[in-house]
């Protein structure tokens, strides 16, 4: 028997877990734990703001009585948004608008080094948004607010920049997990979303015990009871085809939200008012809609819970798809604070019951009642408007606790993804960094080289030809110089084509044609030029058009000066450095 545990002894002591793995596991217990407790601290703030405003003053201006009071109600969000605007004074870009984009921007692209008051802020900010009935949603700003619990537990430590990005991922799990009491999907979330998809299998450690931890604290303060209660759902072989026709439906929908989101969202920024009272106007028109229909106002879970069970009617339903979609927009489009996980679920529970209520109608004996519909179109809406399948398919099933809604969430879940990618690009999280010119889409070169401008890497100082040089003079440069590719100008010093080795090799050794053959007689005039704001990853794609390792870079307001030129080595080379850089 000695001998036996002997060599158990031996066995263990041969396992080397490694300091680095160590060191991050103990940090993303200390981050769950804390986003954990944030959790508890958001949704307390969201309460008591909901409180003393909107229900007390509710009472206090009679609404609930009916009637002629409820033409007040839009003053309640106003007074959410007056309390926004000393805040956003002081902290002028941390406070207004969905910060979701921002958040990912920071954490992919410039090195994930939140600053302190991103808890604070995020935790005020929106409780006073969604508290006084604005229509935005917890999940996004509990995300930024444990992401940034992981930045600062890693520049507390001092960890490299891979470190904190991935501290920071395994904070935004922990918040959503303890949010909608879901460990697996706050992974996902993690992964799908605040990753962009760009993770390796290491990372998982550090984010699957955080999302744990996270929720041990919400359940311990909460309990462990799903978020909605669902009823018996059987699923009919029948349904599948249906589901299959309701997955595309909700990527449409999907499309319609992150246009209108985005479109009205531009529309406020463009409106000649000061930023802090665009806020007030959005909070005014989001009570105006909610004077006829109170359900779009907040986050609308008890709504969902309705729509779930399957008591509200179909024109109710269909109106609440649209009116939600443009309630979110305006609140978040103007400046409210918030997320839009809430909203997306809202909306998915609503078209859900409608396109239920549709097919019951026509096929009573095949299909379930609408409430099922409802059920499956809250993950399938997500997923679509994320494009975050993965997290939506888990979500569902950790909030809901039902085992057999996953074969119909999962069709349309997947199927809803992919009609919003092809009808439009970007999920609702995305369509910021695009414009922003950063490709998010694909893969982790593509989004490094995105984040690099042409301008900063490109040679300022090069040799141009003039165009009625011959070719004894080209000849001589080509021996001077170290590339056989020069851009050719006319006497205004204005590009007028590129002349290579390729062009010349029919008179290169024709000796008594190179004296008299000007350079404008077999240059290139269809050039491939770069602008000096493009980025790196629009230059690779130029290169790899006729495969050159050259390219001129031309003024953003002339695209016939030109005022640099671009190896697509130095593009390589700048890849590595920036690749260095963030790892520490």
């Amino acid at each position: 028997m000695k001998i036996k545990i002997n060599k158990i002894l031996d066995k263990i002591g041969q396992f080397n877990v490694g300091e680095h793995t160590v060191v991050i596991i103990s940090m993303a217990v200390v981050v769950g734990i804390l986003s954990g407790f944030a959790n508890v601290l958001f949704r307390a703030a969201i309460h008591y703001v909901h409180e003393v405003v909107f229900v007390n003053g509710s009472d206090l201006l009679n609404i609930n009585k009916g009637g002629f009071y409820r033409i007040l109600i839009p003053i309640l969000p106003v007074c959410g948004a007056l309390l926004l605007i000393p805040i956003s004074m002081i902290f002028k870009d941390d406070v207004n608008g969905y910060g979701f984009p921002k958040f990912l921007e920071r954490v992919n692209i410039k090195g994930g080094r939140l600053k302190r008051r991103t808890i604070p802020l995020r935790i005020i900010s929106s409780a006073l948004t969604i508290g006084t009935g604005g229509s935005a949603g917890v999940e996004g700003p509990i995300a930024q607010i444990g992401g940034a619990i992981g930045s600062l537990v890693g520049q507390f430590f001092k960890v490299s920049g891979n470190r904190i990005k991935l501290l920071i991922a395994a904070g935004a799990a922990g918040g959503i997990a303890a949010t909608f009491n879901a460990p697996i999907a706050g992974v996902m979330f993690a992964t799908e979303i605040v990753l962009l998809g760009n993770y390796e299998l290491t990372s998982f450690a550090a984010i699957v015990i955080s999302a744990g931890m996270a929720t041990v604290v919400s359940r311990i303060y909460y309990g462990g009871n799903p978020i909605f209660t669902v009823p018996a759902y059987e699923l009919n072989a029948y349904e599948i085809p249906l589901y299959i026709i309701f997955g595309i439906f909700m990527g449409v929908v999907a499309v319609l939200y992150i246009k209108t989101f985005y479109k009205i969202k531009d529309r406020f920024e463009d409106l000649k008012i000061p930023k802090q009272l665009k806020p007030v106007l959005g909070a005014f028109l989001v009570g105006s809609i909610g004077i006829f229909f109170p359900q779009i106002m907040g986050d609308g879970y008890q709504i969902i819970e309705k729509a779930l069970d399957g008591n509200i009617i179909f024109i109710i339903m269909f109106a609440l798809i649209f009116l939600k979609i443009i309630a979110t927009s305006l609140t978040l489009g103007s400046g409210g604070a918030g997320g839009v996980f809430a909203p997306s679920l809202f909306i998915g529970a609503m078209a859900g019951g409608a396109f239920g209520w549709v097919v019951h109608t026509m096929f009573p004996a095949y299909t379930s009642n609408p409430g099922a519909y409802a059920t499956v179109g809250v993950g399938a809406f997500l997923a679509a408007a994320t494009h975050a399948p993965l997290t939506a398919i888990f979500l569902l099933f950790e909030m809901t606790g039902n085992y057999k809604i996953i074969v119909p969430i999962m069709f349309a879940s997947i199927l809803g993804t992919l009609t919003a990618k092809h009808l439009y690009h970007d999920s609702i999280d995305t369509v910021e960094l695009t414009r922003k010119g950063y490709n998010m889409h694909d893969g982790r070169e593509a989004t490094v080289l995105s984040t690099i401008k042409v301008k900063e890497v490109m040679k300022k100082e090069f040799t141009t030809l003039h165009e009625d040089m011959d070719i004894h003079e080209l000849l001589r440069n080509v021996v001077d110089g170290e590339s056989f590719y020069f851009p050719v100008v006319d006497n205004d010093n204005l590009l007028t084509g590129i002349v290579s080795l390729q062009d010349i090799k029919s008179v290169l050794f024709e000796e008594d044609l190179k004296g008299f053959i000007k350079v404008k007689y077999v240059l290139s005039q269809n050039v491939i030029v770069l602008k000096e704001n493009d980025n790196l990853n629009t230059a690779i794609e130029r290169f790899a058009v006729k495969d050159i390792e050259e390219l001129p870079v031309v003024d953003i307001f002339n695209e016939r000066k030109i005022v640099g030129m671009l190896k697509r080595g130095d593009v390589i080379s700048a890849y590595n450095r920036e690749l260095i850089k963030r790892r520490f």
